[in-house]
């Protein structure tokens, strides 16, 4: 993406976010804070004094919290995409996993409880290669399903000839 095809306050965020999270704004904010704490003598640590400090961090609080959450909503997208790449890429994973963070919480936690069993499974497994995804585990439900289904049938058949 060209730098021409980002907004002001998209260019202006990712200078911000660069800026604040480096050494030189670091050094600053403790210079302002000891220029402060030294001034107080000077102005009989006063009302005015404490609340110049207090309502100078409470602004740039309030204004980070946008700017950190901006950064965290564009990280983790590019991390969903990168993610989603892998899993497009993965002849074994499973493609229902792509985008699965429009689901619900208890969507989720249902998912996270199926793939708690799957590890389950993987540490069962002397081959580290095995393959347990969704797809596979469904096709292995769904034969398990169609053999009980053909046992039982064998049974009431075997159990409902009469005795000869």
């Amino acid at each position: 993406m060209a730098k021409s095809d980002k907004s002001v306050f998209e260019r202006f965020s990712d200078w911000a976010t660069k800026f604040t999270g480096s050494s030189y704004a670091f050094l600053g904010a403790t210079a302002i804070v000891v220029i402060w704490a030294v001034s107080g003598p000077v102005f009989n640590y006063s009302e005015t004094w404490q609340l110049v400090i207090n309502t100078g961090t409470t602004i740039i609080t309030f204004l980070m919290v946008f700017l950190i959450q901006k950064a965290q909503n564009k990280d983790s997208k590019a991390i969903q995409i990168k993610l989603n790449e892998l899993i497009a890429a993965n002849e074994k994973a499973s493609n229902r996993i792509v985008d699965i963070e429009d689901l619900t919480e208890k969507e989720l936690d249902q998912l996270h409880c199926y793939y708690e069993k799957l590890a389950d499974f993987a540490e069962e497994d002397e081959d580290i290669h095995t393959s347990h995804s969704i797809d596979a585990a469904h096709r292995n439900q769904d034969y398990k399903h169609e053999f009980f289904k053909k046992k039982h049938e064998e049974w009431l058949q075997k159990n409902n000839k009469p005795s000869q």
